[in-house]
């Protein structure tokens, strides 16, 4: 059997997730634009699903979603969403670095930073040639992951620092600390979810990875550049945005 290392993180975040990546109008946004890279109705792949934030208003909008992370504590909770919403999403529990099928999918993709919880920059080359192998010609690849200079940027340059961000409830808000390994390139994001009195704790570590490597990565695979942006509305890519999502497609 393939092996599938799960790194704990669905373990520390599994509880509090959906509170702060809620189901809300900003992954409907996401799962209109990326419906809008498939001709008509299919199937796509999404690999770190989670809880499915994206897969479930995606599969509403083209028919199925196949669903792959490597921790059991999300895809019990994707389960349960399934359960309750009736949407076609397959919940499966696998390695982004490995995963197979015998399909081949019009669109493929990745986002919130999953490509960049792999360490090693040789491990994201081949996550995304996997991701390639995966779809089918003129599919589109989607990767959505933080920008080095934008997050340092928003810490106003400074590799260490600590802030607090409310939440609408009352009594309710989550406080992060960071701290950036710049000549690793290695960013630790400890978090603090307060609510109603009791708080859970959860600590994260990725590599902060430039576009340019992931241009890299896909071009290696066998990928064509379709375009990139500062974010889902279309905002045209600037050095200090904060996250970046770029698109690919396999030559027919």
């Amino acid at each position: 059997m393939t092996r599938i290392d799960d790194i704990g993180y669905g373990h520390q975040f599994a509880s509090f997730y959906d509170e702060i990546f809620p189901k809300d109008e900003s992954a409907e946004r996401v799962a209109e634009t990326l419906a809008g890279l498939l001709p008509g109705p299919g199937a796509a792949l999404e690999l770190g699903v989670g809880t499915g934030r994206i897969a479930l208003p995606l599969a509403a909008r083209i028919g199925s979603v196949v669903g792959v992370d490597s921790s059991p504590e999300m895809l019990e909770r994707l389960r349960a969403a399934v359960a309750g919403s009736g949407a076609d999403v397959e919940a499966v529990h696998g390695d982004l670095r490995t995963y197979e099928d015998d399909r081949r999918y019009e669109l493929v993709y990745a986002v919130c930073g999953t490509l960049s919880m792999l360490l090693d920059p040789d491990e994201q080359r081949q996550a995304v040639r996997r991701m390639a192998e995966r779809l089918a010609p003129g599919g589109h690849l989607v990767i959505e992951t933080h920008n080095p200079q934008g997050v340092l940027a928003t810490a106003d340059g400074r590799v260490a620092t600590t802030f607090f961000v409310p939440y609408p409830e009352p009594d309710t808000g989550l406080l992060t600390s960071w701290m950036i390994d710049e000549k690793q390139a290695l960013w630790q994001a400890s978090h603090i979810w307060l609510a109603n009195g009791s708080f859970r704790i959860g600590t994260e570590v990725s590599r902060l990875t430039s576009p340019g490597e992931v241009d890299s990565y896909a071009d290696e695979a066998g990928l064509e550049p379709v375009r990139r942006s500062a974010d889902w509305t279309g905002t045209p890519y600037a050095v200090g945005a904060p996250m970046y999502v770029a698109i690919y497609r396999k030559p027919n």
